[in-house]
Order: C-alpha cells, then sequence, then structure tokens
C-alpha cells in the first residue's frame, strides 16, 4: 500500500486548494466587540445587514445591547454579503427617562481584518454624565464561517 503523501502529491495538493478556496466561499464578514463595564465583559457579534435602507434607518430599527442597567451599545455593519461598506457603533448611557447618545462612530471602506481583539476601533473609554461611570469597547472584524 503507497502512502498517500508519496503516492500522488499534485492531486493532494490540488484537492487541498480547492477546500480551502470552497471555505472561503462561504466565509462573511463578523464584527465582534467587546464591552465592559462594572468588571463585566460582554460580547456583541453583528454581521452583515444588506438592507438597503438599513444605512438611513439602521440606527433605529437595530436593537441595542443593555450594558448593565446603566448603558446601551448597537453596532451596525452594511454593505454586502461578502464586502463591508461601512460600520457604525452607537454608545449610550441610559438615563431614567431614555438612552442618551454619548458616542457615534463610523468606520469606511476599505477595510482589513483583525489581527488583535481591538483591531478596528482599539480600546475606548467613554464616561456617563453624572456620574463618570466608565464604559470600555473594542472591536475587531473577522472572518467568519456562515
Amino acid at each position: 500500500m503507497k502512502n498517500l503523501m508519496t503516492a500522488r502529491p499534485p492531486k493532494l495538493f490540488a484537492l487541498l486548494l480547492l477546500t480551502l478556496a470552497c471555505a472561503n466561499i462561504n466565509a462573511q464578514p463578523l464584527l465582534r466587540c467587546e464591552i465592559t463595564y462594572a468588571g463585566t465583559t460582554h460580547t456583541l457579534e453583528a454581521r452583515i445587514s444588506v438592507d438597503a435602507n438599513a444605512d438611513a434607518g439602521g440606527a433605529y430599527t437595530t436593537e441595542a445591547m443593555d450594558i448593565g442597567g446603566r448603558f446601551r451599545f448597537k453596532a451596525l455593519m452594511l454593505g454586502t454579503e461578502q464586502h463591508v461598506d461601512s460600520i457604525k457603533l452607537y454608545a449610550y448611557y441610559e438615563t431614567h427617562r431614555q438612552a442618551v447618545l454619548l458616542q457615534e462612530v463610523k468606520y469606511v471602506a476599505p477595510f482589513t481584518l483583525s489581527t488583535t481583539a481591538y483591531g478596528l476601533t482599539g480600546l475606548n473609554y467613554l464616561y456617563s454624565p453624572p456620574l463618570g461611570r466608565e464604559l470600555q469597547y473594542g472591536c475587531a472584524l473577522l472572518e467568519a464561517k456562515s
């Protein structure tokens, strides 16, 4: 019985390349944000919204994640299934009456995939108005299989 690695290396190499190519066809961008408040870290993952109206109304229709009852965080990634056009991040402070926008950030293409946990945004520090409560967040653009 021949060893498969020595018997047909060109065919095995071609099969390996085909497998890798097929794996990348199904890969889609994934935005992963880590948000920390009061010693607790939350992870928010967002995939691309292909809705043509999402850019105008996405900030209003996309649900924000509750962070410790004091903050809310929202991420919106726009583009096609394989290409990111823009990424919008929103951080809110939660008051008794309503959420108050602390920060809105927009990143535009071109993007490269992140190699570190906060490769897209770096680590950001935000503070609530009345008591200076600290929220930390950082996001990375990754490639995830669908």
